[in-house]
């Protein structure tokens, strides 16, 4: 993930299994709203994701085709997060995570979330 310079979103880019490299821009507000309710991992030996993260470039941030994230849905399974998130423009985008690669989100998110801007605070 990266923080766009104005501080209204970021661009997370997800790896995925059998597929491309997946990006697509997060509004500050679901950044924010995803840190007050993405659960906290409890588990000391819980490990690090298996692939590190892919990385984000200036190509990613020029790319026109990388959708806005509009609303958000989240269910909680055993041991996965599914976000099912309603873009800007079709097809919709559904990830599953497991614990490691939630926990690895949601600290990234809490690093970025100095650089955001929280029109809701």
């Amino acid at each position: 993930m990266a923080c766009d310079r104005v501080g209204n979103s970021l661009l997370g880019k997800f790896a995925t299994e059998g597929a491309s490299d997946v990006c697509l821009h997060i509004p500050a507000s679901m950044v924010f709203w995803l840190l007050d309710h993405m659960p906290v991992n409890q588990d000391p030996a819980l490990q690090a994701p298996a692939l590190p993260p892919p990385q984000i470039t200036q190509h990613d941030w020029d790319n026109p085709a990388n959708p806005r994230a509009l609303t958000l849905n989240c269910r909680e399974l055993p041991g996965k997060l599914r976000m099912a998130f309603n873009l800007d423009r079709t097809p919709n985008l559904v990830l599953v995570l497991d614990r490691s690669n939630v926990e690895l989100m949601r600290q990234v998110m809490a690093l970025y979330s100095r650089d955001l801007i929280d029109l809701d605070a």
